[in-house]
């Protein structure tokens, strides 16, 4: 770097010296060649070349191509101007997808070496005997199928990866995140706990910010209660007071001590999960947490991860670590596999391993990705068009230049300077353009869940940088070759002697499809692309819209509460949801009110193996179930088909239930279920049916009308439900400040509209529809402005020759459709050139469509109507001057 520095320095000093050196190197060969000396000349080319490598000219010429490229720039406002939008836009779109997918599926763990942090997965051919408790750290098999992994293992098998010093340095584990209700700061609160072994922090390689971190003393049984904040919690719920550690806070009715803050790089282990406290294994059960267990192997629920002793490699500790995942998992007394099932143990680095939110998002984000690489093309070609014209308007000044001596390699590379400057400044107004929008995207998926909130971290780092400046490079590279060769063969004895019109008329002769033709036909070509995945996801919407659940979903408020999290037991939960019931119902502008175990189109399902009595197939079948408290159905305005509803008495009584339609078709061939019993498993059937509803759509829309059994609410969390008869938002905050006046240590979360939790349902959907939508119609206008041009360009070029035509006779319309059909020709070519691409591109959104078909013709058909209707906007206004060409003038011109 010191000797880059004194080069530099040597040249700004010998900048007078250079100049006249290069003075006397032209004398010296104008004189060689007068005298003929062949010799003399070809020793002064090596002395010039030596020159230029020793004295760093290319330095010089670069600052001579920069200043002169920016002179030409403000020169031309308006065209600098358009330009450097169009790269903004291309640019920053680009930057803002790439940047949530580095947030979300690039970026490295926050924590010290993490190349070195590996996680235990494994694999089995089919489900085990166990029972687990995953929290979506990693990719999992779905239930029953063929093949499933898994990263949770059971407290014992931790203790002995722990034993194997000989192969890790350190190992750690932890699970959740656990709901928290937080008391002793203020009103109650609803945070997000994580349970972590004792060693934790110290395998992360992780500093506290203020106190200390957890370590093997805070779990040991017996060990004071502990916690720890993040950086963000603490700044949020307790305003970065240093006075923190030491205080007291009730998680769960627990009173904890808080020892320490976590530094503020330490936001997640697991891509999207948002962690408030971590508490130590040792306190899961006082917090209420069932599953947390030292002892039972049967139990599957932590993730544990390690790091490497120096000079063991991956393999070797897997292959002795598999050895006793087999020991554990099939040859024990009660064995959860058998050999069949061929159970095995992969170490795998933490990056790859954790996975979180990236099956969740990965594949939205990626299809996001290729929308807005193809707006970038789009950008380019229109940037190239534009560019195509103007220099054709700056032909006389290349002319100029390679008269006078300059290479064809000098006019290129003063060009692409000019193309890599516009570039660039694209690039700076598009980074700012990216961090707004990356950041309104970020928060969109933040709120996008509606049981756990997501953390995306978006922050600025060298591999966004290096993205937004490649793509800065290979865009200012991408539009400006082809005007660079082309103005580098100008037609010099044309220019020169001032038949312009002749020299740009002719350029691109002989062809059928001309550069900007082609250009044009381009953009058109991946609109179509765009524009057609954006409506097949918007009919996918309006499909989706149009579906009936089943209840009525609008004017109905939602809201959780959890009040065992505040201490209260089995038999005080009735009455307070009783208490709750009728000081809503109270409120001015309510009509029903009830409560559920799970709220309906929520995204949750509750399942369960049941028995029917006088079902010809006597094993349990899986089907959904709900408990619901009184008034259910008519709040949710489900219609009762037979028999009655369930009642206040019947969650006291004898065991009931109500089931619907769907059942009956299911299971009875629709015969009346009216007095036939249901029961749980092998259980000997004992809960009576006594009413059949109607049909709904229970976990989502798209899951059809199963069979569904609903229950006398039992002692657990409640949803409840408000019916309105006013807009639910002017509803809200009474509802939560009834809540609150009645118990402020139950919190009310997850307070929204049922229309709310529909839309969080289709997150991917309509946040998809609206991106593709947003950049289709960026694509067009693009497009456009592409058509514009090129048309505008044509007519200028061909003045002339449209004032010969006038004045022979045409008629005006004969112009404004001559010119009209040459745009909407190139509309025609490229939309059935970017339908037939998008035939093949939209099968890509096979799994996010619902009841369209990748191939709709009526979304291909609207998409080539909506193309050719703008095209003849775009070629309307260079016709319309076209058809107002004066001939005398255009004639006096020439």
């Amino acid at each position: 770097m010191g000797e880059f520095l004194r080069r530099i320095r040597y040249l700004l000093n010998r900048r007078r010296l250079d100049a006249e050196l290069q003075n006397d190197m032209e004398f010296h060969r104008e004189m060689a060649e007068r005298a003929g000396n062949k010799n003399f000349g070809n020793t002064l080319r090596l002395r010039e070349q030596a020159y230029e490598a020793w004295g760093w000219t290319w330095f010089d010429r670069l600052i001579q191509d920069l200043r002169y490229g920016i002179r030409m720039l403000a020169k031309s406002p308006t065209y600098t101007a358009i330009i450097t939008l169009t790269l903004a836009l291309g640019i920053g779109a680009n930057t803002a997808i790439f940047s949530l997918i580095n947030a979300v599926m690039l970026r490295s763990l926050p924590v010290r070496d993490p190349q070195q942090l590996i996680v235990a997965q494994w694999s089995a051919l089919h489900d085990g005997k166990f029972l687990s408790a995953r929290f979506g750290d990693c990719s999992s098999g779905p239930h029953g199928a063929t093949s499933v992994t898994g990263c949770t293992l059971p407290y014992p098998f931790f203790q002995q990866i722990q034993q194997q010093k000989n192969l890790f340095s350190s190992v750690a584990a932890f699970a959740g995140a656990v709901t928290l209700n937080v008391s002793g700061n203020g009103a109650a609160t609803i945070a997000q706990g994580e349970i972590v072994s004792g060693n934790f922090f110290e395998t992360m390689g992780l500093r506290p910010a203020l106190g200390r971190l957890l370590d093997a003393e805070d779990d040991k049984p017996g060990a004071p209660a502990a916690a720890v904040l993040t950086y963000a919690y603490w700044q949020r719920a307790f305003g970065s007071s240093p006075s923190v550690v030491g205080r007291t806070l009730r998680l769960n009715n627990v009173a904890v001590t808080i020892v320490g803050v976590a530094e503020p790089d330490f936001t997640r282990l697991t891509p999207g999960k948002a962690i408030d406290v971590w508490v130590p294994i040792n306190q899961g059960a006082a917090l209420q947490q069932q599953w947390v267990t030292t002892t039972d192997s049967n139990l599957w629920w932590l993730v544990v991860v390690a790091r490497l002793q120096p000079g063991v490699s991956r393999q070797q500790a897997q292959s002795q670590l598999n050895t006793l995942f087999l020991n554990a998992s099939v040859n024990e007394a009660n064995p959860v596999w058998t050999a069949k099932d061929s159970p095995h143990l992969v170490l795998l680095p933490a990056q790859q391993g954790l996975t979180g939110i990236r099956d969740l998002y990965g594949k939205p984000l990626k299809l996001l990705m290729a929308a807005v690489v193809l707006v970038l093309f789009i950008a380019c070609a229109n940037v190239t068009g534009l560019t195509l014209a103007r220099s054709a308007a700056r032909e006389r000044e290349m002319a100029v230049r390679l008269a006078i001596g300059a290479g064809r390699r000098r006019v290129i590379r003063q060009l692409l300077t000019e193309s890599l400057l516009l570039s660039f400044l694209g690039a700076a107004l598009g980074a700012g353009l990216a961090w707004v929008g990356a950041t309104a995207l970020a928060a969109v998926f933040s709120s996008s869940n509606s049981w756990r909130p997501l953390q995306i971290d978006l922050h600025l780092d060298l591999r966004v940088l290096f993205f937004t400046l490649g793509t800065a490079l290979f865009t200012g590279v991408a539009f400006g070759l082809a005007p660079a060769f082309r103005g580098s063969r100008a037609n010099v004895t044309a220019q020169l002697k001032g038949n312009t019109t002749s020299a740009a008329s002719g350029r691109g002769r002989g062809r059928r499809i001309s550069l900007g033709n082609g250009l044009v036909l381009l953009q058109v070509a991946i609109s179509t692309v765009v524009i057609a995945g954006a409506g097949l996801l918007l009919r996918t919407i309006d499909k989706l819209h149009s579906i009936d659940p089943g209840f009525n979903t609008h004017n109905l408020i939602l809201f959780d509460i959890d009040p065992q999290l505040a201490g209260y037991k089995d038999e005080q939960l009735p009455i307070l949801y009783s208490k709750i019931q009728t000081r809503i119902a109270a409120l001015p502008g309510v009509a029903e009110v009830s409560y559920s175990s799970v709220a309906m189109l929520s995204g949750g399902v509750a399942t369960g193996a049941m028995n029917l009595e006088g079902h010809a197939d006597k094993s349990p079948f899986p089907m959904q179930i709900l408990f619901v408290g009184p008034n259910f159905f008519t709040t949710m305005k489900i219609p009762l088909l037979e028999g009655r509803l369930l009642t206040e008495a019947d969650g006291k009584g004898p065991n009931r239930a109500v089931v619907n339609r769907a059942f009956v078709q299911k299971f009875l061939s629709g015969r009346s279920p009216i007095g036939l019993h249901l029961g749980q498993g092998d259980s000997k059937p004992d809960t009576e049916i006594v009413g059949v509803v109607g049909d709904t759509r229970y976990g989502n829309l798209r899951s059809g009308n199963d069979p569904i059994a609903f229950f006398p609410m039992g002692p657990s969390r409640a949803n409840f439900e408000v019916r309105t008869v006013l807009p639910p938002a002017t509803l809200m905050a009474a509802v939560r400040s009834t809540v609150g006046s009645i118990d402020a240590n139950v919190p009310v979360t997850h307070l929204r509209t049922q229309m709310d939790s529909i839309e969080m349902l289709l997150f991917s959907e309509l946040l998809l529809a609206r991106l593709f939508g947003l950049f289709g119609a960026l694509s067009l206008l693009l497009a456009c402005i592409g058509l514009y041009g090129l048309l505008s360009y044509e007519v200028e070029c061909r003045t002339r020759e449209i004032g010969i035509r006038t004045a022979l006779g045409a008629q005006r319309s004969r112009i404004w459709s001559m010119v009209v059909q040459q745009g909407l020709v190139l509309v025609l070519i490229g939309t059935l050139a970017g339908g037939g691409a998008a035939f093949g591109v939209t099968r890509l959104l096979t799994s996010l469509l619902y009841d369209v078909r990748p191939t709709d013709p009526l979304t291909f058909g609207l998409t080539g109507g909506l193309l050719l209707l703008i095209g003849v906007l775009a070629c309307s206004v260079p016709a319309r001057r076209a058809s107002r060409v004066d001939p005398i003038a255009a004639l006096r011109c020439e």
